[in-house]
């Protein structure tokens, strides 16, 4: 069992509007999965996402799957 924390990032693309997300990618190798929280509620839930299901997520808004923003 690994006792990495996570390493929470925002994108430099926020814009600091208030609905931003952070991930800890540093989990992915370790723990299979990619953590998602809502950066204005940094004690708040957290979502674990396995690392496939979020690759193919990135992906999908790389290409444009989701429509603009």
């Amino acid at each position: 069992m690994t006792t990495e924390s996570p390493r929470w990032f925002k994108s430099s693309y926020s814009n600091n509007g208030g609905a931003c997300v952070e991930v800890a990618a540093n989990l992915a190798a370790s723990r299979g999965v990619v953590p998602v929280r809502d950066s204005k509620d940094l004690s708040g839930p957290t979502l674990d996402f396995p690392t496939g299901s979020f690759a193919s997520f990135v992906a999908g808004v790389k290409a444009g799957v989701f429509g603009a923003v």
